[in-house]
Protein backbone atom coordinates (compact mmCIF):
# COMPACT_ATOMS: atom_id res chain seq x y z
CA UNK A 1 0.00 0.00 0.00
CA UNK A 2 0.98 3.14 -1.21
CA UNK A 3 0.69 5.21 2.75
CA UNK A 4 -2.73 7.22 1.01
CA UNK A 5 -6.27 6.07 2.08
CA UNK A 6 -8.83 7.58 -0.28
CA UNK A 7 -11.64 5.69 0.82
CA UNK A 8 -14.42 7.88 1.60
CA UNK A 9 -16.87 6.78 4.52
CA UNK A 10 -20.01 8.17 3.62
CA UNK A 11 -21.53 10.65 0.68
CA UNK A 12 -20.77 13.65 2.93
CA UNK A 13 -17.44 13.04 2.08
CA UNK A 14 -17.99 13.65 -1.38
CA UNK A 15 -16.91 16.96 -3.25
CA UNK A 16 -19.12 18.10 -5.49
CA UNK A 17 -17.52 19.79 -8.56
CA UNK A 18 -20.82 21.09 -9.79
CA UNK A 19 -21.21 23.11 -6.74
CA UNK A 20 -17.66 23.99 -5.95
CA UNK A 21 -17.06 25.60 -9.65
CA UNK A 22 -20.75 27.47 -9.71
CA UNK A 23 -19.44 29.35 -6.74
CA UNK A 24 -15.95 29.85 -7.99
CA UNK A 25 -14.15 32.86 -9.14
CA UNK A 26 -13.51 30.91 -12.15
CA UNK A 27 -17.25 30.66 -13.23
CA UNK A 28 -17.67 34.15 -12.18
CA UNK A 29 -14.97 35.41 -14.52
CA UNK A 30 -17.22 32.90 -17.67
CA UNK A 31 -19.96 34.37 -16.79
CA UNK A 32 -18.83 37.48 -17.28
CA UNK A 33 -16.38 36.84 -20.57
CA UNK A 34 -19.43 34.52 -21.98
CA UNK A 35 -22.04 37.66 -21.13
CA UNK A 36 -19.86 40.60 -22.36
CA UNK A 37 -19.54 38.26 -25.68
CA UNK A 38 -23.64 38.18 -25.77
CA UNK A 39 -23.72 41.91 -25.57
CA UNK A 40 -21.02 42.52 -28.37
CA UNK A 41 -22.25 40.14 -30.46
CA UNK A 42 -25.52 41.76 -30.57
CA UNK A 43 -24.10 45.48 -30.68
CA UNK A 44 -22.24 44.31 -33.61
CA UNK A 45 -25.29 42.34 -35.80
CA UNK A 46 -27.48 45.62 -34.87
CA UNK A 47 -24.80 48.10 -35.75
CA UNK A 48 -21.52 47.77 -37.80
CA UNK A 49 -22.91 44.20 -39.06
CA UNK A 50 -24.96 45.67 -40.74
CA UNK A 51 -23.03 47.74 -42.31
CA UNK A 52 -20.35 44.98 -43.34
CA UNK A 53 -23.33 42.97 -44.68
CA UNK A 54 -24.41 45.20 -47.45
CA UNK A 55 -20.46 45.84 -48.33
CA UNK A 56 -20.11 41.51 -49.17
CA UNK A 57 -21.09 40.02 -52.10
CA UNK A 58 -24.03 39.20 -52.99
CA UNK A 59 -23.65 34.99 -52.34
CA UNK A 60 -22.26 35.92 -49.58
CA UNK A 61 -25.31 37.58 -47.83
CA UNK A 62 -27.18 34.39 -47.60
CA UNK A 63 -24.03 32.72 -45.38
CA UNK A 64 -23.86 36.11 -43.81
CA UNK A 65 -27.72 35.46 -42.81
CA UNK A 66 -27.03 31.66 -42.06
CA UNK A 67 -23.99 32.49 -40.03
CA UNK A 68 -25.72 35.40 -37.85
CA UNK A 69 -28.70 33.31 -36.93
CA UNK A 70 -26.69 30.01 -35.94
CA UNK A 71 -24.12 32.57 -34.02
CA UNK A 72 -27.14 34.43 -32.07
CA UNK A 73 -28.47 31.01 -31.42
CA UNK A 74 -25.39 29.60 -30.05
CA UNK A 75 -25.17 32.77 -27.75
CA UNK A 76 -28.76 32.12 -26.46
CA UNK A 77 -27.77 28.76 -25.18
CA UNK A 78 -24.68 29.94 -23.55
CA UNK A 79 -26.55 32.88 -22.27
CA UNK A 80 -29.32 30.06 -20.88
CA UNK A 81 -26.41 27.91 -19.57
CA UNK A 82 -24.71 30.41 -17.54
CA UNK A 83 -27.73 32.06 -15.79
CA UNK A 84 -29.37 28.60 -14.87
CA UNK A 85 -25.63 27.79 -13.12
CA UNK A 86 -25.83 31.48 -11.68
CA UNK A 87 -29.21 30.68 -10.57
CA UNK A 88 -27.55 27.31 -8.53
CA UNK A 89 -24.79 29.57 -7.17
CA UNK A 90 -27.08 32.07 -6.18
CA UNK A 91 -29.47 29.60 -4.29
CA UNK A 92 -32.58 30.34 -6.44
CA UNK A 93 -32.95 27.39 -7.69
CA UNK A 94 -31.53 24.01 -6.44
CA UNK A 95 -28.76 21.14 -8.61
CA UNK A 96 -31.66 18.90 -9.18
CA UNK A 97 -34.00 21.92 -10.98
CA UNK A 98 -31.01 23.04 -13.18
CA UNK A 99 -31.03 19.24 -14.01
CA UNK A 100 -34.35 19.64 -15.05
CA UNK A 101 -33.84 23.33 -17.13
CA UNK A 102 -31.72 20.95 -19.29
CA UNK A 103 -34.31 19.64 -20.86
CA UNK A 104 -35.05 23.24 -22.29
CA UNK A 105 -31.65 24.42 -22.91
CA UNK A 106 -30.53 22.63 -25.08
CA UNK A 107 -26.25 22.33 -25.48
CA UNK A 108 -25.35 20.14 -28.21
CA UNK A 109 -22.54 19.23 -30.35
CA UNK A 110 -21.68 21.51 -33.07
CA UNK A 111 -21.73 21.14 -36.86
CA UNK A 112 -17.95 22.42 -38.18
CA UNK A 113 -18.62 25.76 -39.82
CA UNK A 114 -17.52 25.22 -43.35
CA UNK A 115 -13.92 27.39 -43.71
CA UNK A 116 -14.93 28.13 -47.41
CA UNK A 117 -18.27 29.85 -46.42
CA UNK A 118 -16.47 31.54 -43.08
CA UNK A 119 -14.24 33.16 -45.02
CA UNK A 120 -16.54 35.37 -47.25
CA UNK A 121 -17.82 36.77 -43.76
CA UNK A 122 -16.68 40.22 -42.64
CA UNK A 123 -13.51 39.21 -40.51
CA UNK A 124 -15.19 40.64 -37.27
CA UNK A 125 -18.15 37.92 -37.94
CA UNK A 126 -15.33 35.32 -38.31
CA UNK A 127 -13.71 36.41 -35.39
CA UNK A 128 -17.27 36.49 -32.96
CA UNK A 129 -18.32 32.92 -34.66
CA UNK A 130 -14.82 31.45 -33.73
CA UNK A 131 -14.67 32.88 -29.88
CA UNK A 132 -18.90 31.76 -29.62
CA UNK A 133 -17.35 28.26 -30.79
CA UNK A 134 -14.57 28.10 -28.17
CA UNK A 135 -17.13 29.27 -25.54
CA UNK A 136 -19.42 26.87 -26.40
CA UNK A 137 -17.11 23.88 -26.46
CA UNK A 138 -15.93 24.63 -23.25
CA UNK A 139 -19.26 25.10 -21.67
CA UNK A 140 -19.77 21.66 -23.26
CA UNK A 141 -17.07 20.05 -21.36
CA UNK A 142 -17.94 21.78 -17.87
CA UNK A 143 -21.65 20.87 -18.55
CA UNK A 144 -20.62 17.49 -19.05
CA UNK A 145 -18.44 17.51 -15.52
CA UNK A 146 -21.18 19.32 -13.38
CA UNK A 147 -23.85 16.95 -15.11
CA UNK A 148 -21.96 13.98 -13.67
CA UNK A 149 -22.20 15.55 -10.88
CA UNK A 150 -25.67 16.14 -9.94
CA UNK A 151 -28.50 14.06 -8.98
CA UNK A 152 -30.66 12.85 -12.02
CA UNK A 153 -34.55 13.86 -10.72
CA UNK A 154 -36.55 11.49 -10.12
CA UNK A 155 -39.27 11.08 -13.18
CA UNK A 156 -42.43 12.33 -11.83
CA UNK A 157 -45.60 10.95 -13.11
CA UNK A 158 -47.85 13.00 -15.13
CA UNK A 159 -51.19 13.66 -13.30
CA UNK A 160 -53.35 12.29 -16.30
CA UNK A 161 -50.87 9.20 -15.84
CA UNK A 162 -52.02 9.49 -12.23
CA UNK A 163 -55.85 9.92 -12.97
CA UNK A 164 -55.74 6.43 -15.55
CA UNK A 165 -54.10 4.46 -13.02
CA UNK A 166 -56.90 5.30 -10.57
CA UNK A 167 -59.66 4.99 -12.89
CA UNK A 168 -57.94 1.20 -13.92
CA UNK A 169 -57.99 0.18 -9.82
CA UNK A 170 -60.97 1.78 -9.53
CA UNK A 171 -62.82 -0.68 -12.03
CA UNK A 172 -60.84 -3.45 -12.59
CA UNK A 173 -62.46 -6.95 -11.68
CA UNK A 174 -62.20 -7.66 -7.99
CA UNK A 175 -61.17 -11.16 -7.74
Amino acid sequence: MNGFDVTFRDERDWVSFGETYVNSEAFRTLFRDGMALVEETAAYLDGEGRAESRLISRDATLSYAAESMRLTTLLMQIASWLLVQRAVAEGEITAGQAVEEKTRVKLSALDPSRADTLSLLPLRLQDLTRRARRLHDRILHLDTLISEDRPTPEPQESPVAAQQGLLRSAFAPSH
